[in-house]
């Protein structure tokens, strides 16, 4: 087939007629959207808004972020893991009714309870616990192992 060299001219101007065409009514479709709460507003005035609506959005997730840095710090210093072992201390005394508690933050950190259950009565030790070592007194072997068993209060326990 041969063509013309108005053809191939009219060919382009209509290819580039279409294009032209599509974009018109992209924009005026975006346009439209932008004003269509019933305000006959100037784009100028429609673009201020929206950079005015994004500076505010964007002080919110400021305040936002900080609150949840704040409350992220504050949070690590709360009671976030418990670790209980049950058990026996004496052999002439029946079932595992002594216990080690501990009751530690993120850090490890908190405090560790036992209750030694004997014949005579039962006694009660609190020892404080700093990043998992004991403050004043060492840890013993029962009590660390309560520590390392604590976990999470969201998790299951192990």
């Amino acid at each position: 087939m041969n063509f013309t060299p108005d053809f191939i001219v009219f060919l382009i101007l209509a290819i580039w007629s279409a294009i032209l065409t599509f974009l018109f009514f992209r924009f005026y479709f975006f346009y439209m959207r932008l004003i269509k709460n019933g305000k006959k507003e100037s784009i100028t005035h429609i673009v201020d808004e929206v950079i005015t609506r994004e500076e505010e959005n964007k002080k919110a997730l400021d305040a936002l972020r900080r609150d949840y840095d704040k409350l992220n710090k504050d949070g690590a210093s709360h009671i976030q893991k418990i670790g209980l072992v049950r058990f026996n201390p004496f052999k002439d005394t029946g079932g595992d009714q002594s216990f080690i508690l501990a009751l530690v933050d993120r850090e490890n950190t908190g405090v560790v309870i036992s209750s030694l259950h004997t014949r005579t009565g039962t006694r009660w030790y609190a020892k404080g616990v700093i990043k998992g070592k004991g403050v004043e007194h060492d840890l013993s072997e029962d009590e660390e192992k309560a520590l390392k068993g604590a976990s999470f209060l969201s998790e299951e326990p192990k």
